[in-house]
């Protein structure tokens, strides 16, 4: 991903919801059974993990049982070292006290998600550790530790995680993309491996995705007890071998067989912390609620559909329908390159407020900028005495519009449709836009002969837009 543009925004849930989230999470939880287990006798070695002998005790605080409760255990201990639910006392005697952290998971909600953040540090930090037994092996043995075998850059391995992370958020919080819902493994491991202008993928590539889709379904696994997602894992059936190739996923039609991963709400809060840290703009649906209309109207230019209109709402719900409306109107003028799409946010903005705001309309009338979308408002509501607009505003609210179009879809199948059908309902249009004073109508006669498929009047858009330049001294 790319910080030169904003993220789409994201819906986050209140902060209350998260931290209940968080204290609810098992690692978390653990942890923090574990901090106030912890007194006087307990002992820690150099490097701040619990001694062997009293692993089996705080195994048992936790409730653990079998032969990886031990592993669980210090786990949930190295989380609450790392977040400061414990702390170390006295490094030479290897004792332990209660860490400030820890009053602070009865604290605020954001307090409660500060620690859960550093909590979540720590296990993002485990999850990019390769399974190191052949190496504990060794050493138990007493034979060389060959590294280069271990084949683990713990940079790179960081980075491959990220970046898949990164991907999953922009899938959850994407108008287009999943949503709520959960992600295929293959389809993850594929996003970070097989390139954007690739055809068919060659058997080398399909061969890296299937090693990536193991590695990310060991970390999955360690990060779900986080509460960053939802996890359900590939199917041990398909690999009845662990040295043995994945078999290629496009051939199995079950594909949630081969790992299904889902974003949790706790989780979209965590990446977009973390995505703010690096440098990334990350908003949130509600942050201009209690800005200014031109703030809303700028804001939600780059926004999809649904999260501009739920921003919007928002909004509106703080205003007075009519000074509301006479704040958006007076928001979205201007003849600057952003003009048109602050018209259009407008246009939608006034769509959800009620005859209430009908004053506000009709003192804009005579508005070369506004006039036309106070009309299309009027007619819509059957108000009366409507004034028909004439021949040059309606040329110029058409240019507007697929100016408009043009900035917040680019050259979609929407906007090509609708430039067909201006081509078709006006005979004469191409010979009259020409003339239309606007800034954008040179691009957006340009854009009409990109877009329009018959080649006759593709040139004809080509044409008036020479002659747009023209007169535009351009």
């Amino acid at each position: 991903m790319s910080d030169s543009s904003p993220l789409p925004p994201v819906r986050l849930h209140s902060e209350a919801e998260l931290a209940r989230a968080a204290l609810s999470t098992p690692l978390l939880e653990r942890a923090a059974r574990l901090a106030r287990w912890a007194g006087p006798d307990t002992r820690v070695d150099a490097g701040g993990s619990l001694v062997e002998d009293q692993l089996p005790a705080a195994a048992g605080r936790l409730g653990l049982t079998g032969d990886d409760a031990a592993a669980y255990a210090a786990e949930a201990w190295r989380v609450a070292l790392d977040s400061g639910l414990v702390e170390i006392a006295d490094e030479e005697s290897g004792t332990v006290r209660a860490g400030e952290a820890l009053a602070l998971l009865t604290g605020s909600p954001h307090e409660v998600l500060t620690v859960w953040l550093a909590a979540l540090e720590t296990v993002l930090a485990d999850a990019t550790v390769p399974d190191l037994d052949d190496l504990v092996d060794a050493l138990e043995e007493g034979r060389e530790i060959d590294f280069a075998s271990l084949d683990w850059d713990p940079e790179a391995e960081a980075e491959f995680l990220d970046g898949v992370l990164g991907n999953l958020y922009l899938l959850t919080v994407s108008e287009d993309g999943a949503g709520d819902g959960p992600v295929p493994l293959p389809a993850l491991a594929a996003s970070m491996i097989v390139p954007d202008d690739m055809g068919e993928p060659t058997d080398d590539v399909l061969e890296q995705v299937s090693d990536a889709m193991m590695r990310l379904d060991d970390q999955f696994r360690t990060l779900e007890p986080i509460g960053l997602v939802e996890y359900r894992p590939v199917d041990e059936a398909l690999m009845a071998d662990a040295d043995e190739e994945l078999a290629t996923p496009v051939e199995e039609a079950d594909v949630s067989r081969y790992g299904m991963v889902c974003l949790t709400p706790l989780g979209a809060y965590g990446l977009r912390a973390r995505l703010m840290e690096a440098g990334f703009e990350a908003p949130v649906v509600g942050e201009l609620a209690d800005k200014g209309a031109d703030v809303l109207l700028d804001g939600t230019a780059a926004f999809g559909p649904s999260a501009a209109l739920a921003e919007t709402e928002l909004w509106l719900s703080r205003h007075e329908p009519l000074a509301g409306a006479r704040e958006l109107l007076a928001a979205a003028r201007g003849a600057d390159a952003g003009g048109p799409l602050r018209r259009l946010r407008c246009q939608q903005a006034l769509s959800l407020v009620g005859g209430e705001a009908e004053p506000a309309l009709r003192e804009v009338l005579d508005d070369p900028e506004l006039g036309g979308l106070a009309r299309v408002w009027l007619s819509e509501r059957g108000a009366a005495e409507v004034p028909a607009p004439s021949q040059d505003l309606v040329f110029w609210l058409t240019i507007d519009t697929v100016a408009a179009q043009l900035a917040a879809e680019g050259n979609s199948e929407e906007l090509q449709a609708l430039v067909e059908g201006l081509a078709e309902q006006h005979s004469g249009f191409f010979a009259a836009a020409w003339r239309v004073e606007h800034p954008a109508t040179a691009d957006v006669l340009e854009a009409m002969g990109r877009l329009h498929p018959d080649k006759k009047v593709a040139k004809e858009a080509r044409k008036a837009a020479f002659k747009a330049r023209s007169q535009q001294g351009g």
